[in-house]
């Protein structure tokens, strides 16, 4: 059997088909955990240790020794991305109450969905899609959206927006993996290819306890506003990244367009939030089926719009420039190849 040729089919689905089989089992055998206890009851609930090592990972497939191009436009697009989001965040709190929307077509919006949604991009996704159409440079970019992976910069975002209230303590604990990692690769790169060839098999690990959180009457009442925050995900981020990769960047802006998505990982953080955060926690569920719905979305979309514009743009294939691509290992599934999915 091809189960993983099949699983590679579906976008994101390294990550979401075990977390659709984890909300299966939530919803059908709620108690499964407690029952049989120890190592299985581990596997289903243990998202925190695993995603703590999924960081740790993820930090040490970082290499800084990558070329001044590269880095201008891989840091142009994170902060751009992120300062989106922080915006985004900011307005919305103007109008969504901090318990999120109770009724109506968006309801279980909130504001922990959208900074989820909008402040980390789809790594791997952006790779395979550079790869085809961009420069050797933009192709190579994805290397430090690892630096979005984890809560962190939600937590900032949140925090800075008056959203929720954060002890310093918890933001160096959310950040610390992620540094130590980083540290060890870039002073061992055989440390870095070992630790880089753990964060696509953690995967599948982490989105089945994930799934394991959220009941599936939940996810199918947030069809409707998941399909609308994906679409907005790339509206509203894709412009301003867009413009910044043109004239910041150097770019045609189709590198912009191509990170205008919600990465797998970002399915995560609301629930790593909500542990932090008890007033958050009663969102946890709604806002992870949210962000896991915009991610499917945008890893279908963003693909297609990006080839789109760069066909348009004249963009040529990655092979017409110089540098070397590494290949984007340090991030989720998506549409082929991954990364952050």
């Amino acid at each position: 059997m091809k189960l993983k040729r099949a699983i590679d089919r579906i976008p994101g689905g390294l990550m979401l088909v075990p977390m659709l089989l984890g909300a299966c089992l939530h919803t059908f055998a709620p108690n499964s955990g407690k029952y049989f206890g120890s190592f299985t009851n581990g596997l289903i609930a243990g998202t925190v240790p695993i995603l703590a090592v999924w960081f740790f990972c993820m930090g040490a497939t970082i290499d800084l020794r990558a070329t001044g191009v590269v880095l201008r436009k891989s840091g142009t697009l994170v902060l751009t991305k992120i300062a989106v989001a922080w915006l985004v965040t900011g307005i919305a709190a103007q109008f969504i109450p901090d318990d999120g929307i109770k009724t109506g077509v968006l309801a279980g919006l909130s504001l922990l969905a959208i900074t989820a949604s909008m402040d980390m991009t789809n790594g791997g996704l952006y790779a395979a899609v550079m790869q085809q159409y961009g420069t050797k440079e933009e192709a190579s970019a994805f290397v430090l959206m690892s630096i979005e992976s984890g809560p962190l910069v939600s937590m900032f975002i949140l925090g800075a927006t008056g959203v929720a209230v954060f002890e310093p303590r918890l933001f160096v604990g959310a950040v610390l993996p992620f540094l130590i990692g980083f540290v060890l690769g870039n002073l061992d790169s055989e440390l870095r290819e070992l630790f880089g060839r753990c964060v696509h098999p953690l995967i599948p690990f982490f989105g089945f306890a994930l799934g394991n959180g959220i009941d599936l009457h939940v996810i199918a009442k947030s069809g409707v506003p998941g399909l609308l925050l994906g679409l907005t995900v790339i509206v509203v981020t894709g412009i301003p990244l867009m413009l910044a990769d043109k004239f910041i960047g150097g770019g045609n802006g189709g590198a912009g367009l191509a990170a205008s998505s919600t990465a797998g990982a970002a399915v995560a953080n609301p629930s790593i939030i909500g542990e932090m955060v008890p007033s958050l926690k009663p969102l946890v569920p709604a806002a992870t089926a949210l962000v896991a719905t915009a991610c499917l979305v945008t890893a279908i979309l963003v693909p297609i719009l990006a080839a789109m514009w760069m066909r348009r743009a004249g963009g040529g294939q990655a092979a017409t420039s110089g540098a070397a691509v590494p290949q984007p290992q340090s991030q989720p599934h998506a549409v082929g190849q991954d990364g952050h999915f």
